[in-house]
């Protein structure tokens, strides 16, 4: 490790973290000519994973992009932003982790669609309606459907499949 004032190759650790969550570890390093000190991160180098988009094209996986749709999604909900961090992570661990290098945004698009599901309703339906390109509310009602379908036996007021409970969805409330 060159020393990035004095160009010298030898300098000595003087202290080692973890950082990033664990994904690098931060090295304070003394270089032993000029005795100044700087700071290196150690991590580990992934193979690029690459994103062929609706159009066909093709660029490589940019974990701020998918960051970006989930906070926007989140506005104003109570997810936190280590919440929305912790999204991006687990995409990105699970794309790391597959055999192909390839992934289309369809795909990506329902991995956050179902953190999300599962996270916050609100921001489900917000990525959703972006991700999905709804045109009506005829496309947002279906999601709701879908949602509240998904939600199982019991309902946001607590009832149980079976006993009455009526959701109204007007184009007023989306």
């Amino acid at each position: 490790m060159h020393c990035p004032f004095c160009q010298h190759l030898n300098n000595r650790v003087l202290e080692s973290r973890s950082a990033e969550a664990g994904r690098s570890i931060r090295r304070r390093r003394e270089c032993l000519r000029c005795e100044r000190r700087f700071t290196t991160y150690e991590r580990i180098e992934y193979v690029p994973v690459t994103v062929i988009k609706r159009s066909g094209d093709r660029e490589l996986f940019e974990r701020s992009k998918v960051l970006r749709g989930i906070v926007r999604a989140c506005e104003k909900t109570p997810v936190s932003s280590l919440a929305m961090e912790a999204i991006v992570d687990d995409i990105e661990a699970e794309l790391q982790q597959r055999a192909t290098r390839e992934v289309t945004s369809a795909e990506i698009g329902e991995m956050v669609l179902a953190k999300l599901q599962a996270m916050n309703e609100v921001a489900f339906v917000r990525f959703a309606s972006v991700y999905r390109q709804f045109q009506g509310i005829r496309d947002f009602a279906e999601t709701l459907s879908q949602l509240q379908g998904d939600r199982g036996d019991r309902h946001e007021d607590g009832t149980e499949n079976g006993q009455s409970s009526t959701y109204v969805v007007s184009a007023q409330s989306l």
